[in-house]
């Protein structure tokens, strides 16, 4: 699996590594490889426009919306110990699901909890792929979006309340996403869900 850990992970090195481990997956640093049912079958879609007027452009922005809402249920149930981790789906699913809530899991295990919460510094559609043509084998409709995400506001303290966030940890990173629709044929506009993702070896967004 391509999904990384260690810039979004928002953590120490120590955590991290124990995620990535937990989830059989490695820490990425290059491009991801988009999946196939990622690959790209129309041009990129600007997020900027108001009305949609094609299919595509309608999935960018659906996509794009989804994004800030996966930051703020993320960021509520790494705040709130009582927030139902169940909440994740809402926003997630495949491997991105998986590997947040074994993330969220170890963390209230061992008696740390984020202070703060995520800012989207940009956001941009990349690719939009609207293959619905066998949702049982993975095939369907995908947008690629690449996030820089803003965490200059954002703690992770352990049980005493201190902050375990290393020193190293940058304040703004891109990650590349995956977001999947599979409920295409029934719900085109609240179908979509955060698939995967990984870190973009570039240059960090300014504010």
């Amino acid at each position: 699996m391509t999904h990384r850990l260690g810039l979004r992970a928002w953590a120490t090195g120590a955590l991290v590594l124990a995620a990535a481990s937990a989830c059989g997956g490695t820490t990425e640093n290059a491009d991801p490889s988009v999946p196939p049912s990622a690959t790209v079958t129309s041009p990129s879609v600007a997020t900027t426009s108001a009305s949609p007027t094609s299919p595509s452009e309608a999935a960018g922005a659906y996509a794009a919306t989804l994004m800030h809402r996966y930051y703020a249920v993320l960021d509520s149930v790494r705040q709130r110990k009582k927030e139902p981790i169940s909440r994740l789906a809402s926003v997630m699913t495949s491997t991105e699901l998986t590997t947040e809530r074994r993330l969220v899991m170890r963390e209230r295990q061992q008696g740390d909890r984020q202070v703060g919460s995520t800012r989207i510094a940009a956001l941009t559609v990349q690719a939009v792929n609207l293959d619905n043509s066998d949702p049982s084998a993975g095939k369907v409709p995908t947008v690629t979006i690449d996030v820089c995400w803003d965490v200059s506001k954002v703690d992770v303290r352990g049980p005493t309340g201190h902050s375990i966030v290393l020193p190293s940890r940058p304040d703004r990173a891109w990650t590349r996403f995956i977001v999947a629709n599979y409920h295409w044929s029934t719900d085109r506009s609240g179908g979509w869900r955060v698939a995967d993702g990984s870190d973009l070896k570039k240059p960090p967004c300014v504010s």
